[in-house]
């Protein structure tokens, strides 16, 4: 998850800011106003909830709002399409997930540059994904998901499903990358954002999820949702129980 901005020298003085580093002299009447930040998914996403809290502290030290705007579709695209067309003036910031680095391969007429529109400011965080099902679906493991989605793959009873925050982004790559290597046919059902794809798997309307960890940590550990694995090379350390690699 990465910050971006229009204009380069304004973000490097925020981000100097951050780290409590001299401003330049050429940005000290920076910010004299609000700056809004453009969070192209759903309040409540793990590319929302991360985002408010470092702005959070960050208007405190600025002196200055940041005034967080969702503007949710089309795997992201909506939103940063908002902040590719808005006056490079340093008071307009993208809240970008890996989703926007295959951005031109997904969605060729974003109407945007991914790369020549924006300048990339500083890392948020980096997060796994975690493999969940609702616990009444009766998965344990990765191989009973399989077995049952191979098995319904077989049958007339339709495909097993599976949820994403938009077309293009890493809860859906998460799972195309499981179902290609397993061998299973699958129906994704894409979402405006993490919480309603992390609500339709809870309720089993939807098979299962890739999700980010900071989402659904807390549901897996009240019970109600099954963590089968997570995304990352390596076992996560809040998850130290759940495999990895998926």
């Amino acid at each position: 998850m990465t910050l971006a901005r229009r204009q380069f020298l304004s973000l490097a003085a925020g981000a100097a800011a951050l780290s409590g580093a001299p401003r330049f002299a050429q940005a000290q009447e920076w910010p004299s106003k609000n700056i809004r930040a453009i969070v192209p998914f759903s309040a409540g996403s793990a590319t929302d909830i991360i985002p408010r809290t470092v702005f959070n502290q960050l208007s405190i030290d600025l002196g200055q709002p940041i005034v967080v705007e969702n503007r949710t579709g089309a795997g992201g695209t909506l939103g940063a399409a908002v902040v590719a067309r808005a006056e490079p003036d340093g008071y307009t910031l993208l809240v970008i997930s890996s989703a926007h680095t295959i951005i031109p391969s997904v969605y060729p007429n974003a109407g945007y540059d991914a790369v020549q529109d924006f300048a990339g400011v500083i890392p948020l965080g980096n997060l796994p994904n975690v493999l969940v099902v609702a616990p009444a679906a009766g998965f344990k493991t990765v191989k009973d998901l399989v077995a049952a989605a191979k098995g319904k793959s077989e049958t007339k009873n339709g495909a097993i499903t599976y949820a994403s925050a938009g077309a293009g982004t890493a809860t859906h790559f998460s799972a195309e990358r499981l179902r290609l290597a397993a061998g299973f046919e699958g129906s994704h059902i894409p979402f405006r954002g993490g919480p309603e794809a992390m609500t339709e798997v809870m309720t089993g309307r939807v098979d299962f999820y890739f999700a980010p960890m900071a989402l659904v940590l807390p549901l897996i550990k009240d019970g109600k949702l099954q963590a089968l694995a997570v995304s990352s090379p390596q076992r996560a350390s809040a998850l130290p129980d759940v495999p990895d690699h998926a």
